[in-house]
């Protein structure tokens, strides 16, 4: 994370938050939103515009600094983005980095209501497709939660992050 004097942090909170990929839960209103089609789901397509965007927001951990380091994992194909697009124009979506079967949730956005938690959906559906056994979102906010976010002990993450990144798998 970029810290206030433009240094980056290495955070390993404990507890650790993730989403059980098994027990991903999509509310009711949104599995509304879903069924109208209202967004189309690209995966890969706009990586930069994506973590420029999770970054414009007024306090933010992403500087120029980690959009370039990150950039760079996407050009060796560690880092993703999945994306919401409505008419034809990005309106939401999220970025992580993926090892093994572990995907790293980084950060999301939206510009059109509900486009962020659509793209979520969307991932989870990836990673389920793809046999992902981990998708880490470091923390919990009340956002996550809706979806199945938890808090597990650090010991307890260590040993499914291990499991995880030995799995060969390919986002």
């Amino acid at each position: 994370m970029a810290m206030e004097d433009d240094s980056i942090g290495w955070f390993s909170p404990n507890p650790r938050a993730i989403i059980p990929l098994e027990n991903f839960h999509v509310p009711h209103a949104l599995k509304r939103v879903a069924r109208k089609k209202i967004f189309e789901i690209k995966i890969d397509n706009r990586f930069g515009e994506v973590i420029r965007a999770c970054a414009k927001r007024k306090d933010t951990w992403i500087n120029a600094e980690i959009i370039e380091s990150y950039e760079h994992l996407h050009e060796l194909g560690h880092a993703h983005s999945v994306e919401a697009w409505s008419n034809n124009k990005l309106a939401g979506g999220l970025y992580g980095v993926a090892a093994g079967g572990a995907f790293f949730g980084e950060s999301m956005f939206h510009r059109v209501t509900d486009a962020s938690k659509i793209a979520l959906v969307a991932l989870v559906e990836h990673l389920r497709a793809k046999k992902f056994a981990l998708l880490d979102t470091q923390w919990t906010t009340p956002h996550l939660e809706q979806f199945g976010a938890i808090e597990i002990p650090r010991e307890q993450y260590l040993k499914m992050l291990k499991r995880a990144v030995e799995l060969p798998r390919r986002f």
